[in-house]
């Protein structure tokens, strides 16, 4: 395979390189809109119960508050303020998705009143069940109030629209900040303009790809808009490390026999096997994310999949066409003294900083393992204390109108009146109804209960008030309560709200979590064991992620739970995190660790399998990777740390999750744990049971390079 990879990059070089740009233009222009193909956030999980009551709801016609429209400076008790409100409310009603407009003046309730009694809201329901729909509605009413001086306009609806159009500038940003310190500092690590644009070639293309690939899911099924953030960042990041990998191996090998087809053959059955495996590992990491419902969840888990395996599919067939055509212009437009830093790093010596290094770990390395180990298990100690969250309108800035008009409800009005706990009765008489309601007034923790409200079909939905926040532990432990009232004989009861969801959303996360967890860990252990014919190597593996991962969790804990470094990040404290963050930066940060593994693995095994002993292998295989790695995730840090600068906490979160997880892999993990535990376990290391040894040898995955010659 990789012989043939070689031969069609070296022979057909031209042909390959101008089809990849024909193939790439034209998924440049299908893609290229894909933002506007794609949905909000998604957090629901169809066979959950409060999903399933939502669904129907709305087939009765019920529908909740779309759209708000706050009303400051008006007092609504006075003549002139309730023909103010109700001009605003035919302007709200004119709109064709509007079903109904409710307020203070159609219901006489105080909980539309503020407290101090010089604000009022209005609650707007919808027609729209989709989307899309109802953010196209929310923006048109948002437009025809737009002049109305003391009006805002929020609501769930509004609040998807403008989040949506908030990932959409925050993208924009990321690249306008990362393309050109990437190119930048790749200038430094390739050693040439030349070679420093190809990471970037291959990103942009891999990035090309995967948004026409999540065009056409959106015309199938649901996308979250979220993915493009993911997308863009992964894709730089992998593009990066993979042509990394394969130029630096090709520089080597074109100064051992000039460029031609046995450099290219070498260098694609040693860093090209290598990329494979490594997008390999990434891809599964990331479909682990495939077996949640979620939208969110899943939308990450397909454009990560996708991107690592184009990026990979780029790296193995573009870069080495366009490395054949270049030939030694690789290193062209290089000043000379990065010139001469390339050369003497083409060099397989056994020596410099990394060698040196690896050599004063593996005279301690007892020592040395214990303390790294010790200092992550300490960084991971405030994950025990973590909170989960749910995204809402305060993920919002603070000059957006959703967020604004959300600050005043929670601060200004009743508290809780717009995040009801809904009850739905079916097949309830009116006297079994009445009976739920009095039921529900009794239950600990809810202070107000609706007027029940009978719906076509024979249906009926009681409103219940929490006395607390719906995110809020009490409001919680209130809802199972009220999920624990028995349903009257015949009758079915169906528990659905805001604080209902986030209990759902939790259970199913925690329902088919078993199952990513072990599509990550069982990848890990195959592939790697695939390419070391070792079952020593990946189980350690496992557990240096694993101290990666609880450290970063530890970290993200301080910082966004505890409010540490709002000023320094620009953001508000929520006392809490994201409830996905943890599952979508295992899946990335435990694809991209065992990258970095495979990376130095590969050349381990590769100078033990050309004679070295077990400490030296470590060492040159050290030597050989650690400028690369360390290269490489300053980069990957710098491409997917740029959503640090989002307007969307948990974007941000994400950003600064993946980064950290990156550069303590590439520094704590790589070079003080591996060649520590490498020293300790000895020849170790490389042991399996002998079946596994003889389904290895007959696979044949081997990472030495071939004989010159050859």
């Amino acid at each position: 395979m990789f012989d043939a990879l070689a031969g069609l990059a070296q022979r057909r070089r031209l042909a390959v390189v101008l089809s990849a740009v024909a193939l790439f233009g034209v998924a440049g222009a299908i893609g290229g809109s894909v933002a506007d193909k794609l949905d909000p956030y998604g957090a629901e999980d169809p066979d959950s119960e409060s999903v399933i009551a939502d669904e129907r709801l709305e087939e009765a016609g019920y529908r909740g508050g779309g759209v708000i429209v706050l009303v400051e400076d008006v007092d609504v008790r006075s003549a002139a303020g309730r023909e103010r409100v109700r001009e605003i409310e035919r302007v709200v009603a004119s709109d064709p998705e509007v079903a109904s407009v409710t307020g203070f003046l159609s219901t006489g309730s105080p909980d539309f009143v503020s407290e101090d009694g010089d604000a009022t809201y209005l609650a707007a329901t919808l027609d729209a069940t989709e989307d899309k729909a109802e953010q196209e509605a929310a923006e048109r009413v948002r437009e025809l109030l737009s002049g109305e001086e003391g009006v805002s306009v929020g609501g769930p609806a509004l609040a998807q629209k403008q989040v949506n159009e908030q990932v959409e500038d925050d993208l924009r940003k990321a690249e306008l900040l990362a393309f050109p310190l990437l190119f930048l500092l790749s200038f430094v690590f390739f050693r040439s303009l030349v070679a420093a644009a190809l990471p970037l070639l291959v990103g942009g293309l891999a990035i090309l790809g995967t948004f026409f690939a999540l065009s056409v899911a959106a015309e199938i099924g649901s996308i979250s808009i979220f993915a493009l953030n993911l997308t863009t960042g992964l894709g730089l990041g992998l593009a990066i490390d993979y042509s990394l990998f394969m130029v630096s191996r090709y520089r080597e090998e074109i100064a051992r026999t000039g460029p031609g087809i046995e450099a290219m053959r070498r260098t694609m059955r040693t860093a090209g096997r290598t990329v494979l495996f490594s997008s390999l590992m990434v891809a599964a990491a990331m479909a682990s994310l495939l077996v949640f419902p979620q939208r969110f969840l899943y939308s990450m888990g397909l454009g990560g999949s996708i991107v690592a395996l184009l990026a990979a599919a780029i790296s193995l067939v573009v870069l080495p066409a366009v490395l054949a055509l270049l030939g030694e212009r690789v290193n062209a437009l290089a000043p000379k003294f990065l010139q001469r830093r390339a050369e003497r790093e083409s060099q397989p010596l056994q020596s410099g900083f990394w060698y040196r290094l690896s050599r004063f770990v593996m005279r301690r390395p007892g020592r040395i393992a214990v303390t790294s180990a010790a200092f992550l298990i300490v960084l991971g100690i405030p994950f025990f204390s973590i909170k989960f969250t749910y995204p809402d309108a305060q993920i919002l800035p603070e000059e957006k109108s959703a967020r604004q008009v959300d600050d005043v409800i929670r601060a200004e009005f009743p508290p809780n009146r717009d995040t009801p706990i809904r009850v739905l009765a079916e097949g309830a008489t009116s006297q079994q109804v009445s009976a739920v309601a009095a039921e529900l007034e009794r239950t600990d923790g809810v202070v107000q209960v609706n007027p029940p409200r009978p719906l076509p079909g024979g249906a009926t939905v009681i409103e219940a008030i929490s006395a607390n926040p719906y995110i809020s532990d009490q409001s919680r432990e209130t809802v199972r309560r009220v999920q624990e009232i028995s349903p009257p004989p015949g009758a079915t009861l169906l528990v659905t709200g805001a604080t209902a969801s986030f209990l759902d959303f939790q259970h199913s996360l925690k329902e088919h979590l078993p199952l990513a967890l072990a599509i990550i860990v069982g990848a890990t252990l195959i592939v790697l064991f695939l390419m070391t014919g070792s079952v020593v190597l990946p189980v350690k593996q496992l557990l240096m992620n694993v101290l990666n991962l609880s450290a970063v969790f530890g970290i993200l804990v301080l910082i966004f739970q505890e409010g540490r470094l709002e000023g320094l990040l620009d953001y508000r404290s929520q006392g809490a995190l994201e409830q996905t963050m943890p599952i979508l930066l295992f899946a990335v940060a435990f694809g991209l660790s065992t990258d970095y593994g495979v990376f130095l693995l590969s050349r381990i095994k590769e100078a033990r399998d050309a004679g070295a002993s077990d400490s030296e292998c470590v060492a040159i295989g050290l030597e050989r990777t650690g400028r690369i790695v360390t290269a490489a995730a300053i980069l990957f840090a710098i491409a997917i740390g740029a959503f640090a600068t989002s307007q969307i906490v948990f974007i941000k979160q994400n950003g600064i999750g993946t980064a950290l997880a990156v550069l303590i892999d590439a520094t704590i993990i790589r070079a003080l744990l591996v060649p520590s535990l490498m020293e300790l376990l000895g020849h170790w290391n490389w042991w399996a049971p002998r079946p596994l040894r003889r389904l290895h040898h007959r696979i044949g995955l081997s990472e030495t390079a071939p004989a010159r010659g050859t």
